[in-house]
């Protein structure tokens, strides 16, 4: 059966439960439930970074609490609350059909369906002879990808003067970007829509060359540093897409619909990280559901599976490696488990679990693109990763033992550093609305916190984060946003959004920000941090964290990637 078979059946049995069970409400649940649930609460409502919904976790629980859940969200989670988008009505509805829901998204990794939907976009070599050098910028490390999450869009932005050189439909939510390490001419993104596209950042408009649809819901990405080959991972289908880093052509599905759980069970498990390593010729991958790591081979025929760890912890999610100077640079690949809170240290060397770093209870992990650092004041190198629903960074040494953790003001997702930055930034972004405008910039040497960047409605400030004294205050007026009309590429069969230059009309009722990824750009000297509610990104000094200025205009900023840093960074 194709996965169009499936997906029809699968819609016509969501569209009658939703029917029946609407009362009131006119909401069509499933569809809700697939744009806005499925991130945190899966496919097959089985839970990760949010609760288990399927039926038998919810029938043990009280339905008014659990609707109640819904309306005002749950703290220090990532569950916001819904009452601005459900009525009540809207929110015991979406419970009862929860509790009566049924099974039928489930499908199976085929490689042979994959590649119907691979489609060229431009010709990349015809591209590289018009235009071999950079038309936009001086070079390709300028660039630093950003995702607008509920736009579906990936901007490719210059580092070195805030300016968007262009807006890309690359699928809903996009969740990662990657670049190339060995031509970083050529970037990939994947979205949560399991759309796989590949861009051009040295042609005018940074064009799609090429596009694949990888599943239905995907998340993770990774390029092997001798630019041959680029994986994707999805949550539905569970398994692993490998293709062709050049043409996008699909070689290999690894399927994971059936492996075993750490309950011993069989079962389907999502794909969550995935990461490429300078130590050797492999991916990890991560499997989320079971507790497993596989590690693949790229470089032999067949792209086999040379290692397989297990016993890791449940619930795996958002990995890095360790950035230690010498022969073991990019040798653990550190995975959060967020089912057993814990940071398992997998051994590419010796293809085995060489650790767990225990986070904390109900700690539950989430490094995002985590950091690695060489801590002069602490004489060793020390890794990290923020809590999401915990303010605390936890800080360990590479003997997998907890030196420090450093209290923040909630939940966070990501934690980021560079060689040119003293701080490790961490944000807040799951903790409570007087506390999600905040980002933490702790000292790499003492393990202090020395900063806080703090964003209100209308004013931002920097701030001594033991004294409280104010070093720094700008305006943060928010602005509405300029529409614009979608556009065709020129040089791409593409759908393009083009950015408008010009500033909306000052907010009347101004929300609060939500700070989020804090990504170095602009060669070490600035830090982009995305602003989640107010649709902008912060530009920061690195070395102070004083405000620059801002990029305006923008649909719910996420993830940010810096071409050049990441060029220095162990599987990223």
């Amino acid at each position: 059966m194709t996965w169009n078979n499936v997906l029809s059946l699968a819609a016509i049995a969501c569209l009658s439960t939703t029917m029946a069970t609407a009362g009131t409400s006119k909401m069509d649940f499933a569809a809700m439930y697939e744009k806005e649930c499925q991130g945190c609460h899966g496919p097959i409502h089985q839970g990760g970074v949010g609760s288990d919904l399927r039926p038998e976790a919810l029938k043990i629980k009280n339905r008014e609490m659990l609707a109640e859940k819904i309306l005002h969200g749950v703290e220090n989670t990532a569950m916001p609350a819904w009452e601005g988008t459900f009525s009540k009505d809207d929110a015991t509805g979406m419970i009862d059909w929860l509790i009566d829901w049924k099974n039928t998204v489930e499908l199976t990794l085929n490689l042979d369906e994959v590649k119907k939907t691979w489609t060229k976009l431009a010709d990349r070599e015809e591209l590289a002879k018009k235009y071999p050098n950079p038309t936009e910028v001086k070079s390709v490390l300028d660039i630093t990808f950003a995702t607008e999450r509920d736009a579906s869009l990936v901007d490719f932005i210059d580092s070195t003067t805030g300016k968007v050189l262009s807006r890309h439909k690359a699928g809903f939510a996009v969740h990662v970007t990657v670049t190339n390490k060995k031509n970083p001419r050529y970037a990939y993104s994947i979205s949560r829509s399991g759309r796989l596209t590949m861009f051009d950042i040295g042609a005018p408009g940074q064009p799609a060359l090429a596009s694949v649809q990888v599943g239905q819901e995907s998340r993770g990405l990774a390029v092997s540093p001798d630019g041959k080959y680029v994986i994707a991972g999805n949550y539905n289908p569970g398994g692993a897409v490998l293709c062709d880093a050049m043409t996008l052509e699909p070689l290999k599905a690894y399927d994971t619909s059936r492996v075993i759980d750490p309950d011993g069970q069989i079962t389907p498990s999502r794909v969550a990280s995935l990461a490429d390593t300078p130590y050797g010729p492999y991916f990890a991958m991560a499997l989320k559901d079971a507790g497993h790591t596989y590690i693949i081979d790229y470089s032999k025929p067949g792209f086999p599976i040379v290692g397989d760890v297990p016993n890791i912890g449940k619930i795996l999610h958002d990995a890095f490696l360790n950035e230690d100077e010498g022969e073991d640079f990019g040798r653990y690949y550190m995975i959060a488990s967020q089912g057993s809170d814990v940071m398992g240290i997998v051994d590419f060397k010796e293809k085995n679990l060489a650790a767990k770093v225990y986070t904390g209870d109900k700690s539950k992990p989430h490094p995002g693109q985590g950091s690695s650092w060489y801590s002069k004041g602490q004489k060793k190198q020390l890794h990290a990763t923020v809590s999401m629903n915990i303010g605390s960074v936890v800080i360990w040494d590479s003997n997998w033992k907890v030196v420090k953790k450093v209290e923040t003001a909630g939940g966070g997702l990501f934690i980021g550093t560079a060689h040119h930055t003293p701080y490790l930034w961490a944000d807040c972004v799951l903790g409570t609305p007087e506390y999600y405008n905040e980002v933490h910039l702790i000292n790499k040497d003492t393990l202090e916190t020395d900063r806080i960047i703090k964003v209100g409605k209308t004013k931002g400030q920097l701030i001594d984060a033991k004294t409280k004294k104010v070093l720094q205050e700008w305006d943060a007026t928010q602005h509405e946003k300029v529409p614009v009309n979608e556009a065709q590429s020129t040089v791409s069969n593409e759908t393009l959004l083009p950015y408008p230059e010009k500033l909306g009309e000052a907010v009347k009722e101004p929300v609060q920000p939500r700070l989020l990824h804090a990504e170095p750009a602009n060669h070490g000297e600035w830090t982009m941090i995305s602003e989640w509610t107010t649709g902008r990104i912060g530009i920061y000094n690195s070395k102070t964290g004083e405000f620059i200025k801002y990029i305006q205009n923008l649909t719910t900023p996420t993830f940010t990637y810096s071409v050049e840093h990441r060029q220095h960074i162990p599987g990223a």
